[in-house]
């Protein structure tokens, strides 16, 4: 914003509001409650603070006295966010915590999906994202290893399930814009396959597919995706 010392700055790190003047006529949560549901409806492209203003009914320069900065706001939606996650007293199963953490976050993950273009360290450190990470730590406090193992398991859990999710999402936007069915789409790339794998050129192919030539099973790769992980931690 013009005028504003070019210095890296944390929103996190000012207060919300002074002592003085007027109070403010709406709190960070009510901006990023006003983002969240632009981005829920219409995607995160539609997110800005000219629309945000526009929800909230105020004008898009005063927003700015709010939230200098669009990435600013990301991180209030970020946080708003891992608000959502269900903190529960660990169960001494760090593997069970953390598949539990694993399906909760892919839940949060399709309520909100926008949020795995959002899924950056950067915006990992807000108030609610550090009480989901210290609740990821807990979990694993019977995992005798260093913090800096324990962190790297909790980043590529999240690993994981950000980069399934992602596929999921984008399969079913895909879908949506088709001007056939899905099961046309399938029928027909399943006898393209059919037809390239029977030609001999990919002996490896036609051994996998007649090993298991049935529907694949995405809940189960997910469960072993998962496992797979905490295999190698374990």
């Amino acid at each position: 914003m013009a005028g504003r010392a070019a210095v890296p700055e944390v929103i996190w790190s000012r207060p919300e509001r002074t002592g003085r003047g007027p109070r403010p006529a709406y709190t960070r949560a009510d901006i990023a409650a006003a983002a969240v549901r632009i981005a829920d409806a219409d995607g995160l492209d539609a997110v800005s603070m000219r629309r945000v203003a526009g929800e909230l009914g105020c004008g898009t320069m005063s927003l700015y006295n709010y939230v200098p900065r669009k990435e600013d706001l990301y991180e209030l939606m970020m946080d708003a966010v891992s608000g959502e996650h269900e903190l529960w007293e660990p169960s001494g199963d760090w593997r069970a915590d953390m598949i539990r953490v694993a399906h909760q976050t892919r839940a949060l993950m399709h309520r909100h999906t926008w949020l795995p273009r959002l899924m950056s360290p950067v915006y990992g450190f807000s108030p609610n994202a550090l009480r989901y990470l210290e609740h990821c730590l807990a979990c694993l406090d019977p995992f005798e290893a260093p913090y800096g193992t324990k962190m790297e398991l909790v980043a590529m859990v999240n690993g994981v399930v950000t980069t399934y999710v992602a596929n999921e999402i984008a399969t079913v936007e895909r879908t949506r814009s088709l001007p056939w069915s899905e099961e046309q789409e399938n029928a027909a790339r399943i006898a393209y396959l059919g037809r390239q794998v029977a030609s001999g050129a990919y002996p490896r192919l036609a051994a996998s597919f007649a090993e298991d030539a049935g529907p694949i099973d995405l809940e189960g790769v997910f469960e072993r995706a998962l496992a797979r992980v905490l295999d190698g931690f374990a």
